[in-house]
């Protein structure tokens, strides 16, 4: 299913980060430390940047080998079977949002609208963000070859309403869209703030976008010091290339936006190691995280880049998320698992560590959320 590039994409299928460079003055320095519960020193993980590219600073982390790679992509089984549009209309339906919610603030709670793969719209606390912009029809540099979504989008770009800033996770074209994001910058111009990982802002420029704000790993911004929100890079076990040339060479994250009523977390793409038990304790809990579900199989190959449902669940209990939102699934089919199979995995791993089915659950594509401190799950 690996989609042709000019550039070529070892990576629709499994993913990996430019050079380093100065912090923003107006940023916050990472914390290099983390002071204990019991006056011990926690050391928090920094991203290993060595002849100009980054690389995970944890053991759980193997890079792909060739071999692997030459199997996943030409001997391996797809056992997605994606049926036909009238079956995937029964059982992956597309609903048509109605965006006029998003025009006032939700009382209470985080509302989320989830767009498909990781795209989500998130509004609380009176700012409303859009999470790994993917509008197109294909993850890939051309529009004509590579891998296609199997749902459609239930809205466009021009349909979104007003946006105060986008999260970027890493490079992958299923995360990076330039047609997404030259959209966006098209209709919201420099209103628009964009938060990427370091190594990203010079594509940003050259695709147009000069409000972006480039961070790594526990640095943090205060977006707007009316709403008081802070939005803070974290780590995520990943990697990132686009062409021949430049793997690893931009930063892989997480995000974190915190307000003063509610919290949201965005995973990115991610294997599962133990900082996430660092991000819980150090900025949770969160009102609402999204926790990639999909594109887990097979093991022996992506264990170390992407989370299968269990260790999605051990996400979502480290780090204290009153309910989380699976997400990158039932869009793009790039890897081998049943395309149904992560929502059902899901869900019978929430029942068999006997948890509340509002604590971590998936939505259809299109439908609108809110979810709050109080009312955990309520439909809008």
């Amino acid at each position: 299913m690996m989609n042709h590039e000019d550039e070529e994409d070892d990576g629709n299928r499994f993913e990996m980060a430019m050079e380093m460079s100065d912090d923003d003055e107006n940023l916050a320095t990472p914390p290099m430390l983390e002071q204990g519960a019991k006056g011990g020193i926690n050391t928090l993980p920094m991203p290993i940047f060595e002849n100009g590219r980054f690389q995970n600073p944890w053991r759980t982390w193997r890079r792909p080998k060739v071999s692997n790679i030459f199997r996943l992509l030409f001997c391996t089984k797809d056992d997605g079977k994606i049926p036909r549009k009238n079956v995937l209309e029964r059982m992956l339906p597309v609903l048509k949002p109605n965006l006029l919610e998003f025009r006032s603030m939700p009382i209470s709670g985080v509302r989320h609208l989830w767009i498909g793969h990781s795209t989500s719209l998130v509004q609380f606390d009176g700012v409303t963000l859009i999470t790994d912009p993917m509008f197109s029809e294909r993850c890939s540099p051309v529009q004509f070859l590579g891998v296609k979504r199997f749902r459609p989008v239930p809205c466009t770009v021009d349909e979104l309403p007003h946006l105060d800033f986008v999260l970027i996770s890493h490079t992958h074209y299923d995360h990076l869209d330039c047609g997404s994001v030259m959209s966006l910058n098209q209709k919201f111009g420099e209103t628009l703030r964009w938060y990427v990982p370091m190594g990203l802002k010079e594509w940003m420029n050259d695709c147009g976008c000069m409000n972006v704000v480039e961070m790594t790993w526990w640095q943090e911004d205060v977006f707007d010091d009316n709403t008081n929100i802070k939005v803070v890079c974290t780590p995520c076990q990943h990697w990132g290339k686009r062409t021949t040339h430049d793997e690893n060479k931009v930063l892989w994250c997480s995000w974190c936006v915190i307000g003063p009523r509610h919290s949201f977390y965005f995973s990115g793409d991610t294997a599962y190691c133990k900082v996430f038990k660092q991000i819980g304790r150090r900025l949770g809990p969160f009102t609402l995280a999204t926790i990639p579900i999909g594109a887990y199989s097979p093991r022996n190959i992506m264990s170390n880049m992407h989370v299968d449902p269990e260790h999605a669940v051990c996400i979502h209990e480290d780090l204290r998320s009153q309910a989380s939102i699976g997400i990158h699934w039932g869009t793009f089919s790039i890897a081998s698992e049943p395309f149904m199979e992560p929502k059902e995995l899901l869900a019978a791993e929430v029942q068999r560590r006997n948890m509340k089915p509002s604590s971590f659950f998936t939505v259809n594509h299109g439908e609108i959320t809110i979810v709050g401190s109080d009312d955990l799950y309520e439909l809008d």
